[in-house]
């Protein structure tokens, strides 16, 4: 499909209740290849959003009440709708966003899968019956949908953020409002056109774009029939939305900053773990709270593996990411541009040693190149703060306890990376990293049927896998008599 007749497909008003509708105002949507005006969409404010919660709440306890396999059929018919527009889906991501397209594609593949995943989810929702201990009775234990929840997605990822948070929260039965990314909300209304089109029911879905998420977020969690937050961003955003809906106590899921640590030791493949590192730090161009942050490589093989880093980093070629012959696209916005400047100058001074990159082209669009730092003190901001660029800082070390401390050395807890040869060395290192999720000898660990989400200021709560429903699940307990 041409460009034009794409964007020209794509709602630009707000979806409430399955239904496009104008808003008062509108904002611009750009591509961060050159800050060309892509498309206008609509504006939501504080009223909006109360709607969106009128039309959810209408129609909660019809969705709650439909049969499981009922639910799950609808959510395949979705998965099978944004296969067969994956192309389409995958442009309009990268003109909004910026990764290449292949990127695009591989996001809209992952996506997708948590509809078809948690479509067999849906039938298995379980409880249990069991005779009291003190055989006074019955204990029948249920679960039943949270009801009506409200979802901020961010917009490194625009299609997968949202359907990780969908596909769950749908086959339990709960409706959801989604705000999309101010950045990229036209991924998120395709798709809200897309399910529309498959078969969800009207006002199970409402998608809101906003350039005043605080009005809209407000509305919603002070309204005190939102039942559930679940957002994925900044832990500083995560830690004011987490206050803002105690006072209702709103269950929420919290998916947040990551700082990951890669970690090659001295009996690692080290190409392969070069070839890790790549899927690593340049899946997204780099803007994913899962890319490897920084790199703690065994001296002994450290001059190695950045030899052979540089060399493949330094074949990615810079350029939009809709243009077939690039392989590495722009950043989201000039703002994040100077963000990465600013932390590798910072290095720079404080004593690291540019490798490859290290200096943004200039001219239009947000472009920075691959980028390896070597030799990179302690004391270097790179190394405590979430990079968001295509940017690898290495630095050394030289036992496994060294190596370990190194890691679990921030505040984060998302993801890690590990190489070694060694199954020993592996279970034992994997179970001292402080983090949700860790890879042995892979560099891409994210899969819809595993359990997504970290620990300490990464967050909490899980999505994916058999444990990401139970975010959309109250438990109840109905005493019986004998």
């Amino acid at each position: 499909m041409a460009i034009e007749d794409l964007i020209s497909s794509v709602p630009t008003g707000l979806w409430i209740g399955g239904e496009e509708r104008q808003a008062a105002s509108t904002f611009n949507v750009l591509d961060p290849s050159d800050d060309q005006v892509l498309a206008t969409v609509a504006d939501a404010t504080a009223a909006d959003a109360v709607a969106a919660l009128d039309a959810a709440c209408a129609v909660q306890a019809e969705w709650a009440a439909t049969a499981p396999r009922k639910r799950g059929e609808i959510l395949r018919s979705v998965f099978e709708t944004i296969t067969e527009r994956a192309d389409d889906i995958a442009a309009l991501m990268t003109l909004e966003m910026g990764k290449v397209v292949a990127e695009s594609k591989g996001e809209v593949a992952y996506g997708a899968e948590f509809f078809r995943w948690f479509s067999e989810e849906a039938v298995r929702i379980a409880g249990r019956f069991t005779p009291a201990p003190a055989g006074t009775g019955r204990i029948l234990v249920t679960k039943q949908a949270v009801g009506p929840c409200y979802a901020i997605t961010p917009w490194n990822f625009p299609l997968a953020m949202g359907t990780r948070k969908m596909g769950p929260a749908f086959a339990a039965g709960c409706t959801m409002i989604v705000k999309p990314a101010q950045e990229t909300p036209l991924t998120m209304l395709l798709l809200a056109k897309l399910m529309d089109e498959a078969g969800l029911p009207k006002g199970v879905l409402s998608v809101l774009p906003t350039s005043d998420p605080g009005a809209v977020t407000t509305a919603l969690i002070d309204d005190g029939r939102l039942r559930k937050l679940t957002f994925t961003g900044s832990t500083g955003v995560g830690k004011a939305l987490v206050k803002q809906s105690a006072d209702k106590l709103l269950r929420t899921s919290m998916e947040l900053g990551g700082n990951a640590p890669f970690i090659v030791f001295d009996d690692a493949d080290v190409d392969a773990a070069v070839d890790g590192a790549i899927l690593a730090k340049m899946r997204n161009g780099g803007e994913a709270c899962t890319a490897a942050n920084r790199f703690h490589v065994a001296n002994s093989v450290r001059e190695e593996f950045t030899d052979k880093l540089v060399k493949r980093m330094s074949e990615f070629t810079l350029g939009k990411g809709i243009d077939p012959a690039s392989t590495l696209g722009p950043l989201i916005n000039s703002k994040q541009v100077a963000t990465v400047t600013e932390l590798v100058s910072d290095a720079v001074s404080k004593g690291a040693t540019v490798a490859v990159g290290g200096v943004a082209p200039g001219g239009p669009g947000n472009f920075y190149p691959a980028t390896v730092l070597a030799d990179v003190p302690a004391d270097a901001r790179i190394l405590k703060e979430e990079i968001f660029g295509p940017v690898a800082p290495i630095t050394g070390f030289d036992t496994e306890d060294e190596g370990v401390a190194a890691a679990n050395n921030t505040q984060y807890g998302l993801a890690a990376y590990v190489y070694t040869q060694s199954l020993d060395r592996a279970l034992r290192v994997a179970e001292g990293i402080e983090s949700g999720m860790v890879g042995i000898n892979r560099g891409v660990i994210s899969d819809a049927a595993a359990p997504f989400g970290g620990i300490k200021e990464s967050g909490f709560g899980r999505e994916g896998g058999i444990e990401g429903i139970e975010e959309y699940l109250d438990t109840k307990y109905i005493a019986l008599t004998r």
